[in-house]
């Protein structure tokens, strides 16, 4: 089979990632082999390949928005069938002993694992998925379509759980990309308006077809301040200047696996009774939640797709801000 491997990390621009053919990997006790179909693109891919993010094994096959359908069982999968339909997200496994797991906080888990980090992900024509953390996907909609909502979708669903964000609330959404675009269509959803502070204009022509009320930049004066927002720029200097626009009392939260070192900032923008905090993975239970509220609302990603051998073009895209919505790549 085809895989994307990961052996040193590299800047994208040096196309790190190798077509490099290998003996499809066999499930274990509690695991199910996937023949993927469709895996959406995160940063979170490309700040592995790059090397913010340390890969603790290499070679590694990156990929966490994987969806394909079973091809074999590993002994002691009861609940999966062969020819069932799946979708394999960031969080691979937790240990499900530890505090956090025992009071569903299994997305902070000090032995979690994740897919594309910990376990070869979905930039392969076959993956290993854990029966238990993967999630069922209904068979209406196209493989490309679903990709994106299993780390995309869901992380920025948490993401407005935890910024406290109510129905009919103004909400701030700083940069805008995968996740943005599918965190506005949850938000208008919920009945909030939605102002859109990003500078590409693709991204805002993308936000106001999607419902945005106001698009701008940070340096522009917006009609009020936001109840709560969420930044998803993974550029720590811009937190400041995202308080800035919510109101005391409101919730910045910060929904990024990798941020660049915040600078110190005066007191006055967090006083007030402002919050600040971080968006740590994710959760089976919001995966669960997300989907079943993706396909009643519906949440439809914006794609564009690439042939799997195009993995670094298309990081390479997202890095340099030249894609619109979600990249998908297709085995």
């Amino acid at each position: 089979m085809r895989a994307l491997r990961l052996t040193r990390p590299a800047p994208i621009e040096q196309s790190p990632l190798a077509v490099t053919e290998v003996a499809p990997p066999h499930p274990g006790p509690g695991e199910f082999l996937l023949r993927v179909r469709a895996c959406a693109i995160c940063r979170t891919d490309l700040h592995t390949v790059e090397g913010e993010l340390r890969a603790p094994r290499l070679p590694i096959t990156p990929g966490h928005q994987a969806v394909g359908i079973v091809e074999q069982l590993g002994e002691g999968v009861r609940d999966w069938s062969v020819g069932d339909r799946a979708g394999v997200p960031w969080l691979f496994r937790a240990c499900g002993s530890c505090e956090f797991c025992r009071r569903g906080d299994e997305n902070l888990c000090p032995d979690a694992e994740f897919t594309g980090l910990h376990h070869h992900g979905g930039y392969a024509d076959y993956m290993l998925a854990d029966a238990r953390f993967a999630l069922r996907l209904p068979s209406h909609v196209a493989d490309e379509y679903l990709a994106p909502l299993l780390c995309a979708g869901i992380i920025g669903y948490r993401a407005l759980r935890k910024a406290e964000l109510q129905p009919g609330e103004r909400l701030g959404l700083i940069g805008f990309g995968a996740s943005a675009h599918l965190a506005l269509q949850v938000a208008r959803s919920w009945g909030c308006e939605v102002y859109v502070y990003t500078r590409g204009e693709a991204h805002r022509r993308l936000a106001a077809r999607l419902g945005a009320m106001w698009v701008g930049g940070l340096d522009d004066r917006s009609p009020a301040l936001v109840d709560k927002a969420v930044q998803f720029a993974p550029v720590g200097a811009l937190v400041p200047r995202a308080l800035e626009k919510i109101r005391p009392g409101g919730t910045l939260a910060i929904n990024a696996v990798y941020l660049s070192p915040i600078p110190e900032f005066p007191y006055a923008l967090i006083y007030g009774e402002r919050t600040l905090r971080s968006v740590a993975n994710a959760t089976r239970r919001d995966g669960e939640e997300f989907l079943a509220l993706a396909f009643q609302a519906p949440i439809i990603p914006s794609i564009r797709t690439y042939p799997l051998r195009d993995a670094n073009s298309a990081l390479l895209d997202l890095k340099r801000g030249e894609m619109e919505g979600a990249g998908v790549l297709i085995p």
